[in-house]
């Protein structure tokens, strides 16, 4: 099972290896933001009302989920976070701030 830091060596490995240099930081947010696009487009399609055009159903929610990633990651690395301690304290914080809201929710009542 591959760990977010080992996510995040072998995409600077791969960045090192194959892609010269990384992208600028506003470069990277840029194609976040395409690649998050995609996601959308294929959700309101395949779970949405929306039809997929004949040249988009090839398209794949796994692989375009994990370009999103590739580049959170990259992101990550040029910018010296390190995503295993973010997400560790994330989650602490979601846990204390939402320990009970949810449950509480009526609009989350089945």
């Amino acid at each position: 099972m591959l760990t977010i830091k080992q996510a995040q060596k072998k995409v600077d490995n791969w960045i090192k290896d194959h892609g010269v240099r990384y992208f600028n930081e506003l470069t990277n947010m840029a194609i976040l933001t395409e690649e998050v696009g995609e996601v959308a487009r294929i959700i309101s399609r395949q779970y949405g009302e929306q039809s997929f055009k004949k040249k988009e159903s090839d398209k794949e929610l796994a692989d375009e989920l994990a370009d999103v990633m590739f580049v959170i990651i990259c992101l990550a690395n040029q910018t010296g976070v390190d995503l295993t301690k973010a997400f560790e304290k994330n989650m602490e914080k979601k846990t204390k701030r939402d320990d009970k809201r949810h449950k509480e929710n009526k609009k989350l009542k089945v």
